[in-house]
């Protein structure tokens, strides 16, 4: 593959779990950047206690990514725009799959240019694939013991699924 030159960009999320949706994200912003680090939020603020630890939702995800080499995989607990700086960063990168991720996103894009216009928020629109695809539907399916192929990784299918049996 050629020289990419897009230097490093930060791909923040809480992933819990990580979904194909996600990989699809990290792996086209692969193609993109030089170095790519997935950023894996510790504590969310919008969201509810996470299913999986920061250490765990890691260490999913770079099982999941050991064919990107360019993909690095670490948690943070500081303002994105802060850890974006601390590693480098230029961008960062999100997707996007409705109007809903928009509204939210818009108003976190405003806020980090506030705080630092030198970082750029890029926004991929996700595959119409996995645009119906969320993490909490995930859980929300194998609570009740839905199929979760195509959805999620075989081996985060079996996690989720030991962890909902708790």
């Amino acid at each position: 593959m050629a020289p990419r030159n897009g230097g490093t960009a930060i791909c923040p999320g809480s992933y819990d779990p990580v979904t194909h949706g996600h990989l699809d994200i990290i792996t086209r912003t692969s193609r993109v950047f030089d170095q790519v680090i997935v950023a894996v939020v510790n504590q969310p603020v919008r969201k509810q206690k996470t299913l999986f630890s920061a250490d765990e939702r890691c260490a999913m995800i770079s099982a999941e990514t050991t064919n990107l080499p360019n993909v690095q995989v670490k948690p943070f607990d500081t303002l994105v725009v802060d850890f974006a700086r601390e590693h480098g960063a230029k961008a960062i990168v999100k997707g996007l799959r409705a109007i809903s991720d928009f509204e939210y996103e818009f108003e976190m894009n405003q806020l980090n240019r506030k705080m630092a216009p030198d970082i750029e928020s890029i926004y991929m629109f996700s595959s119409p694939q996995f645009s119906f695809l969320s993490s909490s539907g995930v859980k929300e399916l194998a609570m009740f013991g839905g199929d979760l192929s195509g959805l999620v990784p075989d081996a985060v299918a079996a996690e989720l699924q030991e962890r909902l049996k708790r």
